[in-house]
């Protein structure tokens, strides 16, 4: 499960709702994150296999980590966790989201007309992480959970982490539809 929070004027942060945000607004987000990208996307979609972890209301990174593992029993260390260009999902997004429950994708960059459609129907956002903001991210990951497909290697596979405040995100598509980018383009 994942809180979407707002950094109010004292500093202090409150739960917002997801459908109250609207394209440009900032957040944080709080609890769990799964990367995942063209190989955890294309699993699902077009092979048809889900993650041996419900996605269902969480948020997913599209990110290549770099982490370090740290002891045998497999504890690992994050070292960099910055966002790969989302628009690569665009053409498995509205699966995933079907089939997932995923509400929150995150990523480099805006997505397509597909993705907003899909956004609107299932209740979902896309959101964009700074980019060169790699050290930042992994600085604000408080634990990795879990790896799943790991055969997919390091950037490629599935991470689970924990987090109390990831951020800034912008949301470029709202559950409205709203598409930021389309919006910015069109002056």
């Amino acid at each position: 499960m994942i809180n979407l929070l707002k950094i109010v004027a004292s500093c202090e942060t409150e739960n917002i709702d997801i459908g109250k945000l609207k394209i440009g607004d900032i957040f944080y987000l709080s609890g769990m994150l799964a990367t995942g990208r063209d190989e955890v996307y294309h699993r699902v979609v077009e092979e048809n296999i889900m993650p041996p972890v419900s996605l269902k209301d969480m948020a997913i990174y599209h990110a290549g980590p770099i982490v370090k593992e740290i002891t045998p029993d497999k504890q690992w260390e994050l070292v960099s966790l910055g966002p790969t260009t989302s628009a690569r999902m665009e053409k498995w997004a509205p699966d995933f989201l079907e089939k997932t429950g995923v509400r929150v994708m995150i990523g480099k960059g805006g997505m397509g007309e597909k993705t907003a459609e899909s956004c609107k129907k299932y209740g979902a956002i896309h959101c964009v992480y700074p980019g060169g903001c790699a050290v930042l991210g992994a600085s604000q990951i408080e634990k990795i959970e879990n790896c799943y497909w790991p055969e997919f290697g390091m950037a490629e596979c599935m991470w689970i982490m924990t987090t109390k405040l990831f951020g800034p995100l912008i949301v470029s598509i709202d559950t409205q539809g709203n598409n930021l980018f389309k919006k910015n383009k069109s002056g």
